[in-house]
Parts: C-alpha cells; structure tokens; sequence
C-alpha cells in the first residue's frame, strides 16, 4: 500500500475540518461591516460546508479504493503481532495476516486500513505528550461524510428558516417590555458563524487522534450548543434552557475528566493508535497496550488482585523501571471506562442527564435539526465507538442498562408531548439510547450503523417540523394542527419517510421475491445481496441489527432478559408516537381554522433540503449487514467484537458473536416488525381512522395519573429540583444568612469598634496632643510676637540697647565679682 494514501486522506480530512472554522472568522469579525439584511455570511458557511462534503466524499471514494485486509481469528495465543503505524495489524481496524498453527478462520468481513498522525505538538512532559493527531478509519471517513452532507443541507434549509433575521431591527414578539415587544438587531450572520463553528468543533472531535484532543473539542461543541440553544437569549426559557445544557453536559464532563485522570496516571499516553514518529521512535497506543492483536485482555486474576497486564504492539510484555510488568488494576480499568461513559451520557442526554435536551427545543430548528442529527448528541455515540477497547464487560452493562432505561423512559413520555419538536426532542432520546444499548450489548456496528441511520432520518424530521411551524407561521402545538398534508405536501411526505424509518417498518416477502429474480437472472452476487435483503428504509436494517443483538444477549445472560424485553417494547412505541405525530399533524380535519388557512409550503430553498434527506433515510442503508454503509462499519469494528465472548472468561457475562447474532436476525426482526406493525395500527386507530376512530380523550380520562406522570415527563426534574436544586438553594441561603449575620456581625461590629475609638482618638489627638503643640506654636508665636517690637530699624536705638546691655553685663559680673571675694 501507498504510504502517501495516508497523507492524502489526512490532508483531505483537515481541509474538510478546517473549512467550517475559515467560515467562522469571516463571518464573526467581517458581520460587523456587512449589513444586517446581507446573505453574504450564509453563502460562506454553506461554501464553506459544501467544500467540507466535498473533501469528505473524496476522501471515501479514496478509502474505498485501498485493498481490504483478511483477518484472522487466532484461538488460543496471544504471541502474535498487533496494531502499528504501518496499519497491518488487527486491532480497532487494523488487520494482518499471521501464520499460526492452531485452527483459524477467516472473518467474512475484512479489515480495512487506519491510519495516524500529528499536526502539532502542543506540550511535551516527561513521556507524555500533548498534541494535535489525528486518527483515520473507516468510521472517520463515515461520519465525516454523514455530518459534512447533513450540515450542508441544515445550512441551506437555514437560509430560509432564518430570513427573519436580515432586518436592521428585529422584534420579538415572545418577549415583552413596559414599551412593547423586545426589539434588537438582526442576527442573521452570527448564527451562521456558530453554525460554522459548531461542525469544525463536531468535526475535530471525530478527527483527534487522542483522547484529550477528543475533550477539548468536546467541550468546544458545548460551548457552541450553549451560543446556539440561547440564540434567542432574551426570552427567559431560551437563556434557561441554555444554562441547564450546559450545566448537565458539566456534570458529564466531570466523570470524563476522572477517566482522563486514570488514563493519564496509567498509561502515560492519551493516543489511540500505536505509531512511529518521524524521529524513528515509536509512541504506544491506549488500544494497543490493552488488548492483544486477538483483542482479548491479558488478565492476571490473583487472590486479592486482578489487573489487566499490558502489552506493546507486537504483545511484547512492557516492563516498569524495576523490571516488573506494568499493569493497571482492573477496578482501574473500569473505573476509567465509566467516568468516559459518564461524559456520553451527558453529552448524548442519557438517564439520568436526559433532561436538558428537550428543553433545548428553544433555539432555532435547524439548531435543533444539527444538535439532534449530526454533532453534539451523536458525539457521545461516537467516543463510546471509539473508545470501545477500552470497556470491560462491566462497564458495558453498566452502558447497555442505561440505553434500556433511556429508550424506554423518553419513549413513554413522546407518547403525550404535544409541542411537534418536544416529541423529536424525546425521540431523539430514545434512538440514542438505542445506540448505547448496542454499544453495551457487544453489537458494536450496530450501534454505530444506527447512529448514521438516525442522523439522517432525524435531521429530516426536524427539518420538515422547521417547515411546519414556518408555514404555520411558529405554531408548534400539534392540537392547533391538522389536515396540513393538502397545504404543504412535500413537507408531509418527506416527514412521512422519515417515520417510516424510524419505525423499522418494511415489506414482508419481498426481499425473497427478488432476490429469487435476482438469482435467476444471474446478476452479480453484490446486487443480488442487496436485493435479497428486506425491501425497508434505514431504520428497519439498523433497529433490527440492535434487537436481534439484544435477542441473542439476553439468551447467552437469562438474567438480563430485560435488556430484550425494554428495546422490544420501545419498538412498538416508537411506532406509535411517530404516527401520531404524523396524524396529528397532516391528517383528518383542521383542528385551528385559522392556522390552517394561513398554512402554506415552504420555499423551495426549505423544500429541496428534505427530498435530499429523505432519499438518504430511505436509502442509505440500502442492503443491510451485506450494503456499503454497514460492512464500511465492521472494517474498524474492535477485533475481540466479532467472536463475542464466553461467560467466565474475563467475567461472568457473555458477549454474543456476529455469527450467534445472525442466527436469531430473522426471529428477532420479525418481533420488532411485529410490534412495530401494531404501535403503528394503534396511532391509526386513536388518530388517523375516519371510522372506528378511538378517542385519546376517553384513555386519558381513564388513567389521569398515567397521563399526569407521562406529561410531567416521570417528574425527573422534580425529583432534581428535591435532590438537588432546592438544597442547593437551602445551603446558599444558610451561606447567605452566615455571611451576613456572622461574618458581616464581626466586619460591622469591627466598624463600629473602630468608629468609637477614632472618635476618642480624635478627641485626644485634638485636645492633648494638638493642643499641646498649638500651645508651644502660640507660646513662640507670641514670644517672637514680642520681639518684634525691638525690631525699629533705628541705628541710635540699636546702639542703646548695646550700651545698656554692656551695662547691665558689666554690672552682673562686678556684682557677682565682689560676692567672691567677700571675706568672711
């Protein structure tokens, strides 16, 4: 292999991170010479984007043309070679061929290659080393590719959404004044500039090399999450929902800074990737000195010590300096793989940090199309991929029950939200906690596959929600809704795309049928794959790929069967809530006649964005386990992945293997298929028949707790305002009344001891000290006073006083002359 492929990718990729941040400078610091009602910031943030797809696509056609690597499972020994700078060894993606003589087989899906580097060197102590690397595989190029063309089309879409902005003088009639509404000026370009700087942060995160590199720009999306959901900072629920983002994302990052503490202590290095640097020395990676080339742990399971035993990339025994092996206690390696987890949860709004994503529903859509899509939530999808070597079995059922909990707790609430984003907010939720499931299940591509599949369909939906409420002009309440389908269809057909993507809906029969033809005809082997696959949208393939993967856990763990059960149940769920949206909003008659006579379609401008998207959340999964997006997945899937794990191996939990998870694929697809087909039948019955049409009326008068609970979103933020905010505000105010009553008591009473004794101080000082010296002052003053009248100027008086004075002296020396000599 070329090693230049690698610097062409690397430079490709850095042109496509960069771009969006040129964008940006333009735009914040020349905004303020251009006018208000100027595009000019909007056509360089979508050059700017556009350009970054472009290099990105580039980039992927290059990749795809690499050779692949067979890799070979190796059974018993861990002395075989690993992960390297030359990208020839199977670990997270790097993948050799090494002889061995025990049995092997070949995986059916290759490795592809990876490749690393750096840009710059930060900072260098002892042998730890802060700088700007980069890590490149086939999920880099992947979500580089899926976020470049999301953000493109959120860019364009924003251009029309946004136009509000190009005035001198916006007012915002959701804020109000003793003299009106709130005015300002228009914002239009510094929305764009944070857009710009919100996918180079999404984007650097995803091309770090390391994992300080990786929180650095993962605490730059917050910040950029923080500026866009408080767009509208004057409106208290704006600027509320901004603070309780960013503060909940803070207690995520506070467990991540934990594991970055171990990670540091531990290992003396935060790269990924092992590598030679140009100097000829080679840097070990975080991945390399855990796992062997097999990808299994080195574990020295002693009475009273179990430890995980590391290794260099050729599983050579690394050695400290008295010559004993350098290992990291196991509650160590756990304890560093939960406080990353905790940094996804907050990021990806998982329980028990998912509140703030609903509410941050209160910036612009196409904010919340980017947030919910392509950056900030899928990011913490994306560092549990990435770090997956890391994760021991129980850190992944620690990742896998809280998947479980949050799919099924945001499920449950979407099902009585009304505001049309609030129930793609709690969606998005859901899906998340989908991804997490699997990631924590062992189903590493599945997870990921998801996470692409979702990014696509969830940006439609939210976009074509931005279309609804701008052609209602800002009605979000679906209740104020109806019958819109006939005034804007292509907005209600592309939502109705995205729906049946989410739901994992798909036509049962038909992939038999034509792959039956396919075969017949004889057509290329590849067509036929594609064609034998289920005939469905995106979320079928991946929703799929994650139950079957649940299905197969839960059989190898009884114990865990509600790891099953949960993700199951949210199917049909899922299905239900997505159809009442689309009911609610599109279907029977309209509820609010006004809303509905002055609804109208969306400009092309927002128009041509959705029939983009939705051709990709039809499609992009196009042939399931056996189509380009997935098997692009597996070339950097973990190599311990594929063969699963037994109970008792490293613990007492069993990881499923591709083959086991393909066995139950048919079974468990069906279930959620199933499930799916009657959530959606349900949402027909309450909300779209014409004819035995149920009433939700009657159900929520029948079970108002139910409703109350669901409505008041499981009381989560009750319960954090018992647990935490009220007693926060408890010790401040103790804080307050101890300031004020004890340490301002003594400030004060110091004050006053001060006044009193200044004041006797000054009574002193005035009347005995500067009495005493005024007296002396006046006592000379008068006594040279005096003199002065001896002062005449007159000679003859002068020599006067001379002679009487010589007189009196003479006379007082002959008197006192003639008492001496007195006889006696």
């Amino acid at each position: 292999m070329d090693p230049k492929t690698g610097e062409t990718l690397a430079k490709l990729l850095t042109a496509a991170w960069l771009l969006p941040l040129l964008g940006f400078a333009v735009e914040i610091f020349a905004g303020y010479l251009w006018s208000r009602r100027s595009k000019a910031a909007a056509y360089l943030a979508v050059g700017c984007i556009v350009g970054a797809f472009l290099c990105s696509a580039s980039a992927l056609y290059l990749y795809r043309q690499l050779p692949t690597i067979p890799v070979v499972h190796h059974e018993a020994s861990h002395q075989h070679g690993k992960a390297g700078h030359d990208e020839t060894k199977p670990v997270h993606g790097e993948g050799t061929v090494v002889a061995k003589e025990e049995e092997h087989h070949t995986d059916p899906a290759p490795r592809m290659h990876s490749f690393s580097g750096t840009h710059y060197v930060l900072a260098k102590f002892s042998n730890l080393k802060i700088s700007i690397d980069w890590y490149i595989d086939s999920l880099t190029i992947v979500m580089f590719a899926m976020v470049t063309l999301i953000a493109s089309c959120i860019h364009v879409f924003a251009m029309g959404y946004m136009s509000e902005e190009l005035t001198e003088e916006y007012e915002d009639h959701q804020v109000h004044t003793s003299h009106g509404h709130f005015s300002r000026p228009g914002r239009f370009y510094k929305f764009f500039a944070f857009l710009s700087l919100f996918c180079f942060s999404m984007l650097g995160l995803v091309l770090a090399g390391n994992i300080f590199l990786v929180f650095v720009f993962w605490e730059l999306v917050g910040v950029c999450s923080y500026f866009l959901i408080g767009f509208y900072i004057e409106r208290k629920s704006a600027s509320t929902a901004a603070n309780k983002a960013f503060i909940m994302n803070r207690v995520g990052d506070f467990g991540f800074l934990i594991g970055l503490m171990i990670i540091w202590t531990s290992f003396g290095t935060f790269q990924f990737a092992t590598r030679t640097e140009a100097d000829g020395q080679k840097q070990l990676g975080l991945f390399d000195m855990v796992r062997g080339a097999d990808g299994k742990l080195d574990l020295q399971d002693e009475p009273g010590k179990k430890a995980v035993l590391l290794t260099d990339d050729h599983d050579h025994p690394l050695l400290a300096a008295d010559g004993t092996r350098r290992s990291i206690p196991y509650i160590l390696l756990i304890g560093a793989g939960l406080g990353v987890f905790a940094g996804c949860v907050g990021k990806s709004a998982q329980f028990p940090l998912q509140t703030w994503l609903p509410d941050a529903m209160e910036g612009p859509t196409p904010v919340s199309a980017l947030v919910h899509s392509a950056t900030m939530v899928a990011a913490g999808v994306y560092l549990a991929g990435r770090f997956y070597p890391m994760f021991v079995p129980e850190v992944q059922l620690v990742i896998a029950y809280v998947g479980a909990i949050t799919l099924f707790v945001a499920a449950t609430i979407a099902i009585v939200a009304t505001d049309i984003k609030r129930v793609l907010a709690y969606s998005t939720i859901s899906q998340l906690g989908y991804m997490m499931l699997a990631i924590g299940l062992g189903g590493w591509a599945a997870g990921l596959f998801h996470l692409i599949t979702h990014a696509f369909f969830k940006s439609l939906m939210f976009l074509c929600s931005g279309s609804v409420i701008y052609g209602c002009h800002h009605v979000q309440e679906m209740p104020q809704m109806g019958g819109l389908r006939k005034k804007m269809p292509i907005t209600a057909y592309t939502m109705l795309i995205g729906v049946i993507a989410i739901c994992g809906l798909a036509i049962p029969g038909v992939d038999v049928f034509f792959g039956g033809v396919a075969a017949k005809l004889g057509l290329p082997a590849s067509f036929q794959n594609v064609m034998s696959e289920k005939w469905a949208f995106s979320g079928y393939h991946s929703k799929d790929a994650i139950v079957a993967t649940a299905m197969t856990y839960a059989q190898l763990n009884p114990l865990h069967a509600l790891l099953f059960i949960l993700p199951l149940a949210g199917a049909g769920i899922t299905a239900f809530y997505m159809f009442r949206l689309w009911f609610y909003t599109f279907a029977g008659k309209p509820r609010d006649q006004h809303v509905y006579d002055h609804a109208h379609e969306s400009p092309w401008l927002m128009t041509a964005p959705l029939i983009l998207l939705a051709a990709f959340a039809a499609f992009c999964a196009c042939g399931g386990e056996k189509g380009f997006l997935f098997t692009m997945l597996l070339g950097s899937e973990p190599a311990h992945v594929a063969d699963g794990l037994a109970a008792g191996a490293t613990s007492k939990l069993a990881l499923p293997s591709h083959h086991q998870i393909h066995d139950n694929h048919a079974t468990a697809g069906f279930y959620a298929l199933v499930v799916a087909a009657v959530g959606t039948f349900t949402a027909y019955l309450f909300y779209g028949a014409r004819q035995f049409k149920l009433n939700p009326s009657e159900v929520q008068s029948r079970f108002p707790w139910l409703y109350t609970f669901l409505a008041e979103k499981w009381r989560f933020d009750d319960l954090y305002d018992v647990m935490f905010v009220k007693p926060v505000h408890i010790v401040a105010r103790w804080c307050a009344a101890t300031d004020r009553l004890v340490f301002d008591g003594i400030l004060h009473g110091a004050c006053r001891i001060g006044i009193v004794v200044s004041h006797w101080d000054r009574l002193f000082d005035e009347n005995i000290v500067d009495g005493l010296v005024n007296w002396v002052s006046n006592v000379t003053y008068g006594a040279g006073s005096s003199f002065r009248y001896l002062q005449t100027g007159r000679l003859r008086q002068y020599v006067m006083f001379i002679v009487v004075g010589v007189v009196l002296v003479g006379g007082f020396g002959l008197f006192w002359l003639m008492l001496r000599i007195r006889p006696s």
